[in-house]
């Protein structure tokens, strides 16, 4: 929908609808309290897609129905749940209308054993932030949130554990969870109202000191052997990741009384129940991802006695790494596999038996794997292996030769796991989006599209709609902080980013000159006493003139080239670590803010110098103005066709000049501003009108702005860039924290 406010007009009202109907209305009062008339407006509703990447973050599991064929269901720690589409043949992200952040993280998820149009999900990014468990009866197309006060950690250490949420196949009412916090929860009514198990030995930690996790109650498994339709199963197997602790608890009553079970002294991560009641365990030293030291494997009775099936090669090559992964092929019995985790020296591998585990076969000496359609998991130039983090491991129960598992990149699946032969490996991640984006440019001429990414540098997107190609070497950065083009001569872009603490750079900045394709290092001379490369440490900014050919760096001491990095020159008058921000049209001019003094700055000699300029307009206060952490976007911006045109955000307002700084209008209303980006003739922003957070457009400087997003692209609310394209009239790029980078565009009104 759309408010007008203009001149005097301080704009006040309850948003009364969504993007897509026709009309909404608005009541405008002046300042002096007199009234103004109303305004009846259309919305303009948006398109939107993903830039697609094909996956990318982590994914700590991944669930087969055990009743329909070719129906699976995927959970990550940020970016929500998905479901197979067997006849799309794609993923479905489930919670792209959740407005909650910490929805997002998912702990657990379980297809219901009986009905499957019934899924569960338990819901909860951190133990500092909101719970839920919910049930979808739609195979997860709309969901019953029901909050519960038992704190999750789906982006915690130990989310590759599980799964802790049970849906008892005899009682599908029935669910058990347990809680890395607070011990065992059981639900009589399909998961409306929930109750401590109180019997349970392990009542919990509580939640953790900061800068610590619990693994607490690490899974549920309900053996279907053990009990009747309507009757309720009454063997009952759960798992306990906090040391100092019997590690795996039985119940043969039901829940009612609990008794320890043999275990070696490690942690339960992670169980597999197969068809005959069997339960398969994987232990390890550690929670995950990446703290497990040595592991184990154990097979276990129904009736409770257990035997150590560890493979005997993954013992002789140094028991290195956890064991994360476990599935059993409910089809056939005596099949099960298992992946291991953090086995750095000799790599991580899936192992498979067919003998109820007394001799085991190691895949990874005999896989294959085609990343072409997803061609970033081959970047650093290095091949794509077997894959890390590595938790998430389902064999297909309807198909023992069809297996999947899940990395911090990526999900691979094979349709032809079998006995002997090669296997090929190939990603399955058609529709899943999950990623972190940093920072992202739109450039004025060349690519639409170049970002930079948390965990996997950053792209050149040409196409949209195709999974693009790694360029971002020499130097290759895990994280791309800043981006920056030369206006006149878009093709000249430099970037910043921060290093792998244990694989070390010679840089953290680069230029390039081909819009992006090809890259060469910039290296700041060291200063200070004793001398110190400050711009290894990955906080400084990069910023490059319109011609491209003066580069400034926001080192401790700010240093200006003007040959490509061979030599440096200090910058005098701009504060250390400021982010200087160049002018789009005139090479000679740049522009930063001096927080700690108050002062809009300016140079006019090409870096060589800033001095303050007026700035009338702006408010007293501009430490708001000064974001914090290198990841931060800048709170300056300059409109990519007109010279001395600026905005400039402090805190929830928003600032416009177009004579250089020497004047500014407020330009936001009463709309709340967290991010903003500047496109072809519109300013975009994430924000907050009245009780309702979205997305919204200016075309007219910020005198009016409309939502161009709607209850049904939510994304969890978490947003960390936005920007428009200077190239095509209302396109706008968004990048979320976990479901991805999306494009957005007007459709048109019939």
């Amino acid at each position: 929908m759309r408010y007008l406010a203009t001149g005097k007009a301080a704009l006040f009202c309850a948003v009364i609808g969504l993007v897509g109907q026709p009309v909404a209305v608005a009541h405008l009062a002046f300042d002096d309290g007199s009234a103004a008339p109303s305004v009846r407006t259309e919305a303009v509703p948006y398109k939107w897609g993903n830039v697609k990447v094909g996956a990318g973050g982590y994914a700590p599991n991944i669930v087969f129905s055990l009743i329909e064929r070719d129906l699976a269901y995927l959970r990550t720690d940020m970016g929500g749940a998905y479901r197979w589409d067997a006849a799309l043949r794609k993923w479905v992200p489930l919670q792209d209308d959740n407005a909650t952040s910490s929805y997002m993280g998912i702990e657990s998820i379980a297809p219901d054993p009986v009905d499957p149009d019934v899924v569960y999900m338990a819901a909860g990014i951190s133990a500092g932030q909101p719970a839920a468990i919910m049930r979808s009866g739609d195979r997860g197309a709309t969901w019953r949130i029901v909050p519960v006060p038992f704190a999750m950690g789906g982006n915690e250490p130990g989310r590759g554990l599980g799964e802790r949420l049970a849906v008892d196949p005899n009682d599908p009412r029935r669910l058990f969870f347990g809680s890395r916090h607070d011990g065992l929860w059981q639900s009589d009514d399909a998961g409306m109202t929930w109750t401590k198990v109180a019997t349970f030995p392990h009542p919990g930690l509580g939640k953790p000191a900061r800068g610590t996790s619990h693994g607490g109650v690490s899974f549920v498994a309900i053996d279907a052997n053990s009990g009747r339709a309507g009757k309720g199963s009454q063997r009952i197997w759960v798992g306990i990741a906090d040391p100092n602790l019997p590690a795996l608890y039985r119940s043969e009553d039901g829940g009612t009384t609990w008794v320890p079970v043999a275990t070696p002294k490690l942690l339960a991560a992670k169980a597999a129940i197969d068809a005959r009641g069997i339960l398969w365990v994987g232990y390890s030293s550690g929670i995950g991802p990446s703290d497990a030291r040595t592991g184990a494997v154990w097979r276990y009775e129904p009736g409770g006695a257990g035997r150590d099936v560890t493979p005997p090669a993954w013992l002789a090559s140094g028991s290195e790494g956890g064991f994360l992964g476990v599935a059993v092929a409910r089809s056939v019995d005596g099949i099960a596999a298992v992946t291991t985790i953090d086995r750095y020296r000799a790599g991580d591998s899936l192992w498979i038996t067919r003998d109820d585990g007394r001799t085991w076969d190691d895949v990874s000496g005999r896989s294959r794997r085609d990343v072409s359609a997803t061609p970033f998991l081959g970047h650093e130039g290095r091949g794509a292996d077997f894959g890390h983090w590595i938790s998430g491991l389902a064999i297909d129960p309807f198909d023992p030769a069809r297996v999947a598992y899940t990395t911090g990149a990526t999900v691979y699946s094979t349709d032809g796991l079998r006995s002997k032969g090669v296997v090929n490996w190939a990603p399955w991640t058609d529709g899943i989006e999950q990623t972190a984006i940093i920072t992202l440019i739109s450039p004025t001429r060349g690519p639409r599209l170049v970002s930079g990414f948390g965990d996997l540098a950053g792209f050149v997107h040409d196409d949209l709609r195709t999974s693009p190609r790694p360029s971002f070497v020499n130097p290759y950065l895990s994280n791309t902080n800043t981006l920056d083009y030369a206006g006149l001569a878009p093709n000249v872009i430099v970037r910043s980013g921060s290093l792998y603490a244990d694989r070390p750079r010679e840089a953290s900045l680069a230029l390039s000159k081909d819009g992006g394709r090809s890259w060469r290092p910039l290296q700041v001379p060291a200063v200070g006493q004793p001398p110190t490369r400050d711009d290894l440490i990955g906080e400084a900014a990069v910023t490059v003139s319109a011609d491209g050919r003066t580069i400034v760096a926001a080192t401790v001491l700010p240093q200006v080239t003007r040959n490509e990095g061979r030599t440096w020159q200090p910058v005098r008058g701009l504060p250390g670590r400021t982010r200087a921000v160049a002018d789009k049209v005139d090479p000679r001019t740049f522009y930063a803010v001096d927080v700690a003094n108050g002062r809009l700055l300016v140079s006019r000699d090409a870096a060589a110098s800033f001095e303050p300029v007026a700035g009338a307009g702006l408010p007293a206060e501009l430490r708001p103005a000064g974001r914090q952490g290198r990841e931060a976007q800048s709170a300056l911006l300059v409109t990519p066709v007109r010279s001395r045109e600026l905005w400039l955000q402090a805190g929830s307002a928003l600032y416009h000049s177009v004579n250089g700084g020497g004047s500014f209008v407020r330009a936001n209303g009463a709309l709340a501003v967290e991010l903003f980006g500047l496109g072809k003739d519109a300013v975009f922003a994430v924000g907050t009108f009245g009780t309702t957070r979205g997305i919204w457009r200016s075309t007219d400087d910020g005198r009016s702005w409309v939502r161009i997003d709607d209850d049904a692209h939510r994304w969890g609310g978490r947003y960390r860039v936005i920007s428009g394209d200077p190239q095509r009239t209302g396109r706008v790029y968004l990048g979320t924290d976990g479901r991805g980078l999306f494009y957005g565009d007007p459709m048109p009104l019939h």
